[in-house]
């Protein structure tokens, strides 16, 4: 069983910043892609971004050249620094694991970007 817990959501202005961590612990193999997802009020759940156990990025075409994915793997931790917010950001941001063929999910943290 693979439990995350996520930190670092918030409220804050068009064009700020923040920055979620999310940490993961349990039954954690070296090789995992780990991620963040998010899911506005009234939309789908949607992909941010992902990171691969060596490195790899990919990201939603919204949010290229604003957010970055990074981790730091013998902490079983992946973060999402988020620059030049728009309030078109907001949402519940959701770590996820991927493990195999599971996925694992965070309790989703808030994130509010005021215009």
């Amino acid at each position: 069983q693979v439990q995350l817990v996520e930190s670092g959501g918030g409220l804050v202005q068009t064009g700020g910043s923040l920055r979620l961590s999310c940490t993961a612990s349990g039954s954690i193999f070296r090789t995992n892609r780990m991620g963040w997802y998010r899911q506005a009020l009234g939309k789908q759940r949607e992909l941010v971004a992902t990171i691969t156990s060596t490195g790899t990025t990919n990201y939603a075409d919204s949010v290229k050249g604003r957010f970055t994915i990074s981790r730091d793997s013998s902490k079983n931790t992946v973060y999402l620094q988020m620059n030049s917010l728009k309030p078109e950001d907001t949402a519940v941001y959701y770590c996820n694991v991927h493990l195999i063929i599971y996925d694992y999910w965070g309790q989703g943290t808030q994130v509010t970007v005021s215009s």
